[in-house]
């Protein structure tokens, strides 16, 4: 339990949408945390869970070494849904047998409800449509649960236990392939975990607000602010708990887009009326990333290089007074992917997490931590934030690093900065840019192809698109953009870019890749 909400945990068996499932538990009003698989059971109790669910996976339960559900989870008497392997493991741990069967199941399913008392599946029509993806199913039930539900391959698609309050289902109710998905999650958080939905936008901001408030005391802050979303909700939070004690530092680090920094001053001095400093340090930025490919490099070295600068703005800025605590937009899913989801896997360092230095002199603020980006987006909603902001498409903190494939020069980051603005100015012209989560630009830096330009041999770069469609950065899709859209960007790219000999569009959804190439 934690801050007056009752806490959900989504125990990670390696699935590939645990962080959709945590989601879509906050979307019902409840938080909701992830656990990997490999934390003793001791621990997770330790934090007085009120429901438990049992994320998905790529292993079967049968297997030497497989991940098994440690039956104290259970004995706790907590109510607990198993999802896909998380429900062949509760079935295995109660009992039950799983097993190889003759054909899997993957796709769209028709689901045929077969228990009209199931508390469920209570009001989901008696055949319904869900997504499966599974080799291996429940051939028998553990003793005293009810099934409750099958498919035409799976007999065992799902069951309950009522007085235990343990259900599971073997597909996934938390993606949008399962029309009735929200309806279940919902079903099992309110009737058989017993808890109210008090995960809600207003209380999110008025929590964040005092507990800065508490955390800073009378202490002053500086806020590492990029003009995005993420900081620019965490320096109004911020600013309404501790007020002109906020001090907010844009680091110019070379890594910018075309006109990002005049926007940023824009709206975050003048729209917002924060104080604001900008730090010039493209020069230092530059040097630190010379001759680095590596993209896991590229983000520690600008995490401590932002530190450094920070650290001397607040010298600089301090005025004889003390300044012990740095505002970030962290988010869950930062956290997250850098590893730090208590046994989850490591995706990719974010520089505000796993690129901090271990002699950080400041106390981290960070009023986010615990959201996912549209509930971000809320909160900014409920403190007035300008559409501008709110809705401005998600930019990776160390830039357009990250966007080059090899090493980063400033040649080539204007290469990319050019083909980006063109980009984003077409998306704009054609009044799309609200159909899309974000659209990264790649410059292929170490990749050359021949072209032809004014009849001549030309040995270019390749650029990629990569437009996607999101709700909350965990999944994404590519997204289907007009091709006469896709010609002119690709055309005036080409044309007007030095060195860009032609442009391809990534059509890979996440997972399996991230939306970000690096």
């Amino acid at each position: 339990m934690g801050d007056g909400h009752a806490l959900v945990l989504v125990v990670d068996f390696g699935a590939q949408y645990a962080q959709v499932i945590a989601r879509r538990v906050r979307e019902a009003g409840c938080y909701s945390e992830i656990v990997g698989h490999t934390v003793p059971a001791a621990q997770i109790l330790a934090r007085e869970p009120a429901a438990l669910i049992l994320s998905g996976g790529p292993a079967s339960v049968y297997s030497p070494g497989a991940p098994r559900l440690d039956p104290a989870l259970i004995e706790a008497g907590i109510p607990l849904l198993g999802i896909c392997y998380g429900f062949q493991c509760l079935a295995q741990a109660l009992g039950g047998e799983v097993a190889r069967t003759a054909a899997g199941e993957y796709g769209a399913t028709t689901l045929e409800r077969v228990a009209d008392s199931s508390r469920l599946l209570a009001g989901v029509p008696a055949r319904t449509q869900v997504w499966m993806s599974h080799a291996d199913a429940v051939v028998n039930p553990p003793p005293g649960v009810h099934v409750t539900a099958r498919t035409f391959s799976t007999p065992v698609a799902a069951f309950e236990d009522p007085v235990r309050r343990l259900a599971g289902v073997q597909f996934h109710p938390e993606v949008v392939h399962t029309p009735e998905g929200s309806r279940i999650l919902t079903a099992f958080l309110r009737d058989l975990a017993g808890l109210p939905p008090t995960w809600v936008t207003a209380s999110i901001a008025e929590e964040a607000i005092a507990g800065v408030a508490a955390q800073v005391g009378e202490g002053r802050a500086l806020c590492a602010l990029s003009g995005g979303v993420d900081s620019a909700v965490a320096a109004v939070l911020v600013h309404r708990a501790i007020g002109d004690r906020l001090t907010c530092v844009m680091v110019d680090h070379g890594l910018l887009r075309e006109g990002e920094r005049e926007q940023v001053e824009s709206a975050i001095a003048e729209g917002l009326g924060l104080r604001l400093i900008v730090v010039d340090a493209r020069e230092r930025f530059l040097s630190a990333l010379a001759g680095v490919v590596e993209p896991e490099q590229k983000r520690r070295i600008i995490g401590r290089q932002f530190i450094r600068v920070f650290e001397q703005a607040a010298a600089d800025c301090a005025r004889g007074e003390r300044i012990d605590h740095l505002v970030q937009g962290t988010l869950y899913p930062d956290v997250v992917e850098s590893g730090g989801g208590a046994g989850t896997a490591t995706i990719k360092s974010h520089h505000n997490v796993g690129g901090l230095p271990d002699d950080l002199r400041f106390t981290l603020v960070e009023p986010l931590r615990r959201l996912f980006k549209d509930e971000v987006r809320e909160v900014g909603r409920a403190l007035g934030l300008p559409a501008t902001i709110i809705d401005r498409h998600p930019f990776p903190g160390p830039g357009l690093a990250i966007r080059i494939i090899g090493a980063v020069d400033a040649d080539r980051l204007a290469t990319v900065r050019a083909a980006d603005a063109i980009a984003r100015a077409e998306l704009s012209a054609a009044g799309a840019t609200g159909e899309v989560w974000q659209m990264p630009v790649v410059l292929l830096a170490d990749v050359r192809s021949v072209g032809v330009q004014g009849d001549g041999r030309t040995y270019g770069h390749p650029v990629v698109l990569r437009p996607v469609t999101s709700e909350d950065a965990m999944t994404a899709d590519w997204a289907r953009l007009p091709t006469d859209l896709l010609a002119r960007i690709s055309a005036r790219i080409t044309n007007e870019v030095p060195g860009v000999t032609r442009v391809v569009l990534d059509l890979t959804s996440k997972p399996p890749g991230t939306i970000e190439w690096e």
